[in-house]
């Protein structure tokens, strides 16, 4: 005996198709926030990198480019920091320290490719969630709203997504990368 489908029905999967594929335009737009962020200091674009902050001058590929040598994570921990910070030190002394250029590089390049990708989510979402609230950390208390600011808001915007989406992702290789041996025998690697 066949069932019937009520018009609320096909409505509500209709939303819920739909809500998935934001959830999944959303994970993707994340993705590109640390992309991007990769490739502006990597080659000094101006963005972030690269523009003098008086003259507004951008030094395209220039000094400031983490591919000539420049120190990405100084400009942010040790001169963007809020000084009232009860974690100011600590990030000041991060932000003096060379290596941390190359963990933060790293954490920016595989958080973005992860989250566009849709592959290596879970490892993404909480790698991104880590990076989101040590940015938090050094600026703490933030000057427009002393609790809540957009770092915690994109920590927990990358749980939720992922974790929403990992069975349902409509955009992304997701689906092809937990049919693999190794994702299926490693949760983790989701």
């Amino acid at each position: 005996m066949a069932t019937q489908t009520s018009g609320a029905d096909v409505a509500t999967t209709k939303g819920v198709k739909f809500g998935q594929s934001f959830l999944s335009l959303t994970r993707i737009a994340l993705g590109f926030t640390f992309l991007w962020a990769f490739f502006d200091k990597l080659l000094a674009l101006g963005f972030a990198t690269g523009r003098d902050g008086e003259t507004g001058v951008v030094d395209y590929f220039g000094d400031k480019a983490w591919i000539n040598g420049g120190h990405v994570t100084e400009g942010f921990l040790v001169y963007g920091g809020n000084p009232d910070s009860p974690f100011h030190d600590f990030f000041v002394n991060l932000g003096g320290q060379r290596w941390t250029d190359v963990v933060f590089m790293l954490g920016l390049l595989g958080v973005g490719l992860a989250l566009m990708l849709g592959i290596g989510t879970k490892i993404g979402a909480w790698a991104g969630t880590l990076m989101f609230l040590f940015m938090y950390l050094t600026i703490m208390l933030p000057a427009n709203n002393p609790i809540l600011d957009d770092h915690i808001v994109y920590s927990l915007a990358l749980i939720g997504i992922v974790y929403v989406e990992l069975q349902h992702q409509s955009v992304g290789l997701g689906g092809w990368w937990r049919k693999l041996p190794l994702v299926q025998k490693n949760a983790w690697l989701v």
